[in-house]
């Protein structure tokens, strides 16, 4: 009784349990699911815009529009078959050039075809009954010729029914045919539209007539395809201009009538073409990319020049990489012989793109020359002179402003040879040109027709003149441009009137700017030419806006890739008619081989002093020089900077080799160091080292 009574009271209270205060830390959010629409659109946009599901669209379209374009072409030469067409497109070709004798010939050729033609249908005329009195006299003739066999056949058988044998025989065979006809001209009818679709998808895919887009790339390449009138008028319909494309698609004869004959012309081909009437040529000028590749052809590949004909471009179109093959040797180097005369000669400088000799006539014009750096300037530059060098009445006055030894080969010739960067060969080369302006205004003072010999004023480098912040104690500037700029006014007054007593000045710059290149300078020089560019503004400076306006396009050339190719715009030298400039490729001529020109140039005269301002066999402060040489750059390489000292002084580092620069500098603190895996000398260390030493009173000398 206790155990149930116990079952039914209320249990005991359990032991308190302590409690413990958790901290609850939401869990981030979840991410939205993404809708099926959502993914579905992304897995749609990656079909469509993948690289298979594009190819097989083009080739889809493409094996489809040969079909279109076989049809085309089948229909076109049906068309040319059937009636004058092409007498006619050929006969107005002609007319658009000007040839009237080969129209003529075309109209009389066009006009013996309608005679033919009309002949052949008035011969139709009387065909049927022809026809039908041949058919009964050769039904006649064969039914008697069976006839006759079957007589033959039955007497020689003895058996009377052979005499219709014969006549059994091919009314059996016509029954045969016909039932041949019969089985076959049902899968005929059902083949012969898929039959004559492939025909006309071979002649389409033969012809590859199909966009540019739907070819497969080695078919749009076209590398070393002849140019053809077709080709041309294509590219220029295909060119994106809506006017120039809806008059060729008018025109009757498919715009033949447009081009000129083309004409091999060097190593491409030549045609004028006639723009009709709303199309600008500088619409066409400023698709020069766009047509070289419709043309199947790189960009500097293909040259646009403006004709005395108005609404006319000449396009010059090179063979495929014939531009990057080197051209010859220069003359001055294949002819020992060779003489040069300043007033009637002209200096041999390379080739025209047509591959002719291009020949630059120096006598009473001053000279620029001016690219981007290390495309052949100095060369092209020094080609002029080496030639002129070769006449021994030409005097030259030389500053290089590089300092590296281009132009070394010419101590001992020319009257003066001032070679280095620093602000001090600046102040030299500025003297030397005012120098030159004395002895023009020597010369103006002569009695009017004395002849006097040419002074060519020579500066290489010149940007780095007029970008020379020195003030002489006057508190003048060497360089700039304004009226108190020393090297600036020097070169006017030689450009305004020097010309007269062949006083002539020669300058070569680089990457040409309103400030180190000033415009009155600039536009001072008969002769103008320019290696490769960088803009079409920098272009302008170089050569002037009617020669930019008119196609010169220096700033299309390749840098690197057309280092010695040189666009002209000068009056010395041959242009073809009608065009403001030309493009030359100059040859290259090496140190070694201009050397031997100048050996050459040396024999022909009686030997001159060259001043080089610094006396040579002096006593000479080496950790001086070498500051010197270093100019502004924050590091030179080591290999440039003893081109450098040998320049500057021949007897003292000519003779120096990497060992040698490296101890004077090693002996000073200011050893040379690795810079992208070359050495190079370090102008801070050299300034402190020449710091260091002029408070302990040491020097180191050379010579």
């Amino acid at each position: 009784m206790s155990t149930i009574v116990s079952l039914f009271k209320d249990p005991e209270p359990p032991e308190p349990t302590p409690v413990t205060t958790l901290t609850v830390v939401p869990d981030p959010p979840a991410a939205l699911p993404v809708p099926r629409w959502v993914r579905s659109g992304r897995a749609l946009k990656l079909a469509v815009t993948h690289e298979n599901t594009r190819a097989s669209a083009r080739a889809v379209a493409r094996h489809s529009l040969y079909v279109v374009g076989g049809a085309k072409i089948v229909g076109r030469r049906a068309w040319d078959g059937r009636t004058a067409a092409r007498y006619e497109r050929f006969m107005r070709t002609a007319e658009a050039a000007g040839n009237m004798e080969a129209a003529a010939e075309w109209e009389e050729r066009g006009q013996r075809y309608r005679e033919a033609r009309h002949r052949r249908r008035m011969d139709l005329l009387h065909s049927p009954l022809d026809a039908a009195k041949g058919a009964a006299v050769g039904t006649g003739m064969g039914i008697g010729g069976l006839v006759l066999l079957g007589i033959a056949m039955a007497v020689a058988t003895k058996d009377a029914s052979d005499v219709v044998t014969p006549l059994m025989a091919v009314v059996k065979f016509i029954n045969l045919m016909i039932t041949i006809v019969r089985v076959v001209w049902g899968p005929a009818l059902t083949l012969g539209p898929f039959l004559l679709l492939l025909a006309l998808w071979s002649v389409g895919a033969h012809q590859k007539a199909a966009p540019q887009w739907a070819l497969p790339p080695n078919a749009r390449t076209g590398d070393g395809e002849p140019i053809t009138p077709s080709i041309v008028v294509k590219a220029l319909r295909d060119l994106g201009v809506p006017a120039l494309r809806n008059a060729i698609k008018e025109m009757g004869d498919a715009g033949a009538s447009m081009l000129s004959p083309i004409t091999i012309a060097g190593c491409g081909v030549e045609v004028d073409v006639t723009l009709p009437s709303g199309v600008s040529t500088i619409e066409v000028q400023n698709r020069r990319r766009k047509l070289a590749e419709n043309l199947s052809r790189h960009e500097h590949e293909v040259f646009i020049t403006i004709p005395p004909a108005a609404r006319t471009v000449r396009l010059w179109i090179a063979d495929s990489g014939a531009l990057d093959e080197p051209i010859g040797p220069s003359p001055l180097v294949t002819d020992d012989t060779m003489t040069a005369d300043y007033a009637k000669g002209r200096a041999p400088w390379g080739q025209d793109l047509r591959g002719d000799a291009a020949a630059l006539s120096l006598y009473q014009r001053h000279l620029l020359i001016t690219g981007l750096s290390n495309q052949g300037k100095t060369v092209a530059l020094r080609s002029l002179a080496l030639w002129l060098a070769l006449d021994k009445s030409v005097q030259f006055l030389m500053g290089d402003l590089k300092g590296v030894g281009d132009w070394a080969m010419f101590d001992g010739l020319a009257r003066t040879l001032i070679q280095g960067p620093t602000d001090e060969h600046v102040i030299q080369v500025t003297e030397m040109v005012e120098g030159a302006v004395e002895e023009m205004n020597r010369r103006l003072m002569a009695p009017p027709g004395t002849v006097f010999p040419a002074l060519i004023v020579l500066v290489d480098e010149a940007q780095v003149a007029f970008m020379c912040p020195v003030k002489d104690d006057d508190g003048r500037y060497y360089g700039g441009s304004k009226a108190t700029s020393r090297y600036f006014m020097a070169v006017r007054k030689i450009h305004n009137q020097g010309r007269a007593v062949n006083v002539l000045m020669w300058q070569g710059t680089q990457d040409p700017t309103d400030q180190n290149l000033p415009k009155l300078v600039r536009e001072g020089a008969h002769t103008r030419a320019s290696l490769a560019l960088g803009t079409e503004s920098q272009a302008r400076m170089a050569l002037g806006d009617k020669a930019v306006d008119g196609g010169a396009a220096p700033n299309l050339l390749r840098p690197g890739l057309d280092q010695g190719t040189l666009v002209v715009a000068s009056s010395g030298i041959d242009i073809p008619k009608g065009q403001s400039s030309i493009t030359v490729r100059t040859h290259y001529v090496d140190d070694d081989a201009a050397k031997a020109i100048i050996d050459r140039a040396k024999a022909l005269r009686d030997g001159v002093t060259t001043l080089t301002v610094i006396e040579r066999g002096e006593t000479r402060d080496a950790l001086a020089d070498i500051a010197s040489v270093l100019g502004t750059a924050s590091r030179v390489l080591t290999a440039d900077v003893l081109k450098r000292l040998s320049a500057l002084s021949e007897d003292a580092y000519g003779a120096w080799t990497p060992g040698d620069l490296k101890r004077v500098l090693e002996d000073a603190g200011a050893e040379p160091y690795k810079s992208d895996g070359r050495m190079v000398v370090g102008r801070d260390r050299v300034a402190r080292a020449l710091a260091n030493r002029d408070a302990d009173g040491s020097a180191s000398t050379a010579g």
